[in-house]
């Protein structure tokens, strides 16, 4: 979308990238590029070849098993300390000086080292250079917390008000914290290294069954981020995880349990079990598949490919937060608005033939979606001024399933020519973080106004229905006030099927207007001034490559001998505000 941009926005961003990469810093960060230095921002960002940092997926370690035989069997000499126990069957073990012994055979199993070729070799990865765990004191670590801790850092200090301001206002009870990863922490820091220590003979740590867990991302930045005592929750559905959290959240926030709510989702599944795993599914674009799509030589950076000639999906790693607010609340903080969620429908499949295909749930999701948007705006708004973020995943399957269901409901509603984007064109597929990045792109295209076309392929598939879709292959710039609202679409594995309606600040600002009144507004944009430019100071030093991140590990600890209660109240000490104990009958007109 570079070339959409003015030519200011466009060197501002190329230069944030330069920064976050350390290929400019301090005061030589900001300013244009030059094209050497341009290109190689370019080939450093979004889905590419698979980096060396993760592991050669044209050389990945692994272990071959071999039984070795000899006529005249095996003699050899090892330490006594690494005598397997018991001693295999045939071995005779005689002890020598210094503490090793000499062991006679007649067979031998072993495991080789070895290497082979994992066919995967694409993947959306985090810019060249970034490195999240390089940020603050992130040791032991896995990279799906680093990014939840940065992800969540970034948003907080965004918001151009200090969070202890946000909780003296909201209550330290009434705030939620809503995060989860879909495959939870798989590198050697986490689940993976417990499950592969006694295969490698290591012993598991302290430390990784419980920064393996999903709820980690939400766990972390409770205690690390924001030292919260709210709510909390980690919902994992597959692809929908993130859906599945942003609707606790706004349920939260609808019923009175929350007036702030902070949502998120973090993934790193880039490391070789995982591609293995879903390569053996059939489910990601393998080498053999993308040279058959370009009929030749592979350009990685095309090999995610929604609704065109694809052969899977294509695995990238990523974290997204956003912060969420009751109305009131958001105009007593002043707080910046780009956008509100409406509301967030989830439905299963029903009776499946195989857990990983699609289903009617789906329908479900969209429809409600559709129809309430319909109900809240009109019909006009629905047909003419709305836009879907597509599950788009890039697989056979989903660009004939989704792609129906799409043009199935808008020909239901009237719609003619209803605009489609596909993020994971540019970022491939981070799982639970999936749908966070449909609606940052979303936040961003109300601001702008670009509808990011899907530029990774040359046509549509002959078996996409499109008949009232508008599948563009080019971005397409609007005025942002010609866009009202956002259908985000997920449908993952085992039928989680979700779809999220948000609303563009414009009609939100219209909302609140009709609610609280002009007055209310007026005063709410007079708050807003200062908060603005604390949210531009960060975002200046974070252009600079300085994200700050937020880390306070073993800081403001409460003191429990400290805490008081009167029976209606609880004080926290070093929290800001009461949490007021629940007093009323929920069940009055039962007991």
């Amino acid at each position: 979308m570079l070339d959409s941009l003015s030519a200011a926005e466009r060197t501002a961003t190329l230069s944030d990238l330069a920064a976050l990469m350390g290929l400019r810093t301090g005061d030589a960060a900001g300013g244009p590029l030059d094209a050497a230095l341009e290109q190689q921002v370019l080939d450093g960002t979004l889905v590419r070849e698979l980096e060396t940092r993760f592991y050669d997926y044209r050389k990945c370690h692994f272990h071959q098993p071999a039984q070795l035989q000899s006529e005249g069997g095996f003699t050899f000499e090892m330490s006594a300390r690494q005598l397997p126990a018991p001693l295999p069957e045939g071995w005779s073990v005689d002890s020598l000086e210094d503490g090793r012994v000499r062991v006679r055979c007649e067979s031998l199993s072993v495991m080789l080292d070895s290497y082979r070729e994992i066919a995967v070799g694409s993947a959306g990865q985090l810019p060249t250079g970034f490195e999240p765990g390089e940020l603050y004191n992130s040791r032991f670590h896995p990279r799906g917390l680093q990014l939840a801790i940065l992800g969540a850092s970034d948003a907080v200090q965004s918001l151009g008000i200090d969070w202890e301001q946000v909780v003296a206002k909201a209550g330290p009870d009434n705030i939620s914290v809503y995060a989860s990863s879909a495959m939870s922490q798989l590198d050697p820091n986490g689940n993976g290294g417990l499950l592969q220590s006694r295969l490698r003979g290591n012993r598991v740590s302290s430390k990784q069954l419980a920064l393996g867990l999903t709820s980690m991302p939400a766990d972390f930045v409770n205690a690390y981020v924001l030292g919260s005592v709210g709510t909390t929750g980690a919902v994992a559905g597959a692809c929908a995880t993130y859906l599945y959290n942003l609707r606790a959240a706004v349920e939260d926030i609808r019923c009175g349990r929350a007036r702030v709510a902070v949502v998120g989702a973090a993934e790193a599944p880039l490391v070789p079990e995982v591609v293995d795993g879903y390569t053996t599914m059939g489910a990601l674009a393998n080498i053999d598949g993308l040279r058959k799509v370009f009929g030749g030589d592979i350009d990685f950076r095309r090999a995610s490919r929604p609704f065109g000639e694809n052969c899977g999906f294509t695995l990238g790693e990523g974290t997204q937060w956003v912060i969420l607010m009751d109305d009131e609340l958001a105009l007593e903080l002043g707080a910046p608005i780009h956008g509100a969620v409406a509301n967030v429908f989830v439905n299963a499949d029903g009776p499946k033939k195989s857990i990983s295909a699609p289903g009617p749930g789906n329908y479900l999701t969209v429809a409600r979606a559709m129809s309430e948007v319909r109900a809240i705006l009109g019909e006009e708004s629905l047909r003419q001024r709305s836009f879907v973020q597509a599950h788009g995943s890039s697989t056979p399957q989903n660009r004939v399933t989704e792609s129906a269901i799409f043009d199935r409901l808008a020909a239901a509603f009237g719609i003619e020519a209803w605009p489609v984007c596909a993020v994971k064109a540019f970022l491939g597929h981070t799982v639970a973080a999936a749908s966070g990045d449909q609606l940052i792109t979303s936040l961003g295209i109300f601001a702008r106004g670009i509808l990011p076309g899907i530029t990774t392929v040359d046509r549509i598939a002959d078996d996409v229905h499109h008949d009232h879709l508008a599948l563009s292959l080019q971005h397409v710039e609007r005025a942002p006030e010609s866009l009202d609202v956002a259908f985000l679409n997920s449908k993952g594995f085992g039928g989680n099927n979700a779809t999220a309606s948000v609303l563009a600040p414009h009609v939100v600002e219209r909302m609140l207007g009709k609610r609280h009144g002009e007055d209310t507004l007026t005063a709410y944009r007079k708050r807003n001034e200062a908060v603005t430019e604390q949210a531009a100071a960060y975002d200046a030093s974070a252009s600079r490559g300085e994200l700050k991140a937020i880390y306070r590990f073993g800081e403001g600890l409460i003191d429990e001998s400290g805490i008081a209660c009167d029976g209606e109240r609880i004080t926290l000490p070093g929290i800001g505000g009461d949490v007021v104990l629940p007093g009323e009958n929920p069940f009055s007109d039962m007991v």
